[in-house]
């Protein structure tokens, strides 16, 4: 199956769900687990303004994009903008009177605040290697969720097991605008510019995610080196949340390589069920 024939299969549907997480939070959602909470709110906490930006570096070339890919677009705009929202909400359960969310957020807008000084072409280019590390993590999700979120928060898990599904189906579009707008390049040009990035993106997102959720640990009363271990072991190791996706991740390093060369998982289509019946569609 072509790409373009999976990617029209699955479509993109914008899901306008409000998940209310606040009722009957409980500060360590994620089944009691200290790490596993600190891990999950650290990405979470990276989300409404790194969401803001990738919308905002594909809409700078909307109007320039085939019309197929400048309706795909607009539903990953969609998408990702309701994404911003929720999890701004998941966000506003982290008590800063306990933990150092104001110093996290500092950090996070500081990094992306270097990606947008690189203007729209560097915007992109950060969007689409992040986004292969966001489908790559729903991927995992759907392989190993009920080990992941066991015990959850039901509020919370739905939240990210939407966001998961969401991820999925818009997975290629930044990539596709990408390879449009650098239709003219040589191959290999655009080949290198890829796989730097990627090599790069990779060094910053997983260091600052984990030094992210160190700093929420010790704010649970662990030393900074426990803080690390703990996490460096949830990352990598137990369960490996980096980890168990190499193989979706090494693939970006293959010349030729499309994301839809990356098979969806049969969860999709079961998820896609649960939240349609349940979704308002968003308006594009």
């Amino acid at each position: 199956m072509t790409h373009e024939l999976q990617s029209d299969d699955l479509g993109i549907t914008p899901r306008d769900i409000r998940f209310e997480p606040a009722k009957g939070y409980a500060r360590h959602w994620l089944g009691g687990d200290l790490v596993g909470t600190a891990v999950m709110n650290a990405l979470s906490l990276t989300f409404p303004d790194g969401e803001r930006l990738f919308v905002d570096a594909v809409r700078h070339y909307r109007e320039r994009l085939s019309p197929a890919l400048q309706d795909q677009a607009r539903r990953f705009i969609a998408q990702e903008s309701l994404h911003s929202r929720e999890h701004q909400a998941l966000n506003n359960l982290v008590d800063p009177a306990v933990y150092p969310v104001a110093e996290i957020l500092e950090k996070i807008r500081a990094r992306i605040g270097m990606a947008r000084a690189r203007g729209p072409f560097g915007m992109l280019v950060s969007t689409i290697a992040l986004e292969h590390f966001t489908a790559m993590m729903a991927e995992v999700h759907m392989a190993a969720g009920d080990q992941l979120f066991a015990g959850a928060e039901p509020r919370i898990e739905r939240l990210w097991r939407w966001h998961a599904l969401e991820e999925t189906e818009h997975k290629a579009v930044a990539y596709d605008v990408f390879m449009e707008i650098t239709r003219h390049w040589h191959p290999l040009r655009r080949y290198w510019l890829r796989v730097w990035t990627m090599a790069l993106i990779t060094v910053n997102f997983t260091r600052n995610i984990s030094s992210h959720a160190a700093r929420l640990l010790e704010a649970e009363g662990y030393s900074r080196r426990a803080a690390r271990a703990a996490v460096r072991r949830y990352v990598w190791s137990s369960p490996g949340i980096f980890r168990l996706g190499w193989r979706t991740y090494f693939a970006w390093y293959r010349p030729g390589f499309h994301p839809w060369q990356i098979g969806s998982r049969p969860e999709v289509g079961a998820w896609r069920d649960e939240f349609n019946a349940v979704a308002k569609t968003s308006s594009l």
